[in-house]
């Protein structure tokens, strides 16, 4: 078993989509549209083949997010090395996102760094 693809919803689907083509290669399918709901979204791939599907619906509730909300917390990326950390955090940084935690290594091991990336959702970048 594995997870098939996780989803989030946005306000700016073009712009997700280039925050995650930008920062962590994603390729994005053509994209669906549903004339009757309004509803749209792009399925995101990365290197690995996992998914992130990304959608918008003229219903969203735009609630502002609580970092310790209930729910789904963040999504992580794992890059492979402690220097793609630090350089994709540094970049991520020098383009006006917030760096909320690291990089460091955590309690558990783990070396990591946490940002606020598009639309105030959390992101993890580990090795």
């Amino acid at each position: 078993m594995h997870i098939e693809h996780i989803a989030m919803y946005v306000s700016d689907l073009e712009a997700a989509k280039d925050f995650f083509a930008v920062y962590f290669n994603a390729k994005s399918n053509d994209g669906y549209y549903n004339k009757t709901t309004g509803f749209r979204s792009y399925f995101l791939s990365f290197d690995d083949g996992s998914r992130l599907e990304i959608m918008s619906s003229p219903m969203m509730d735009y609630s502002k997010k609580a970092l310790t909300r209930t729910g789904y917390a963040h999504i992580a990326f794992s890059l492979g090395s402690k220097e793609a950390v630090d350089f994709l955090t540094e970049k991520l940084k020098n383009d006006g996102y917030d760096v909320i935690s690291g990089p460091r290594t955590t309690g558990d091991g783990y070396y990591e760094s946490c940002i606020i990336g598009i639309e105030g959702n959390q992101i993890e970048i580990t090795v």
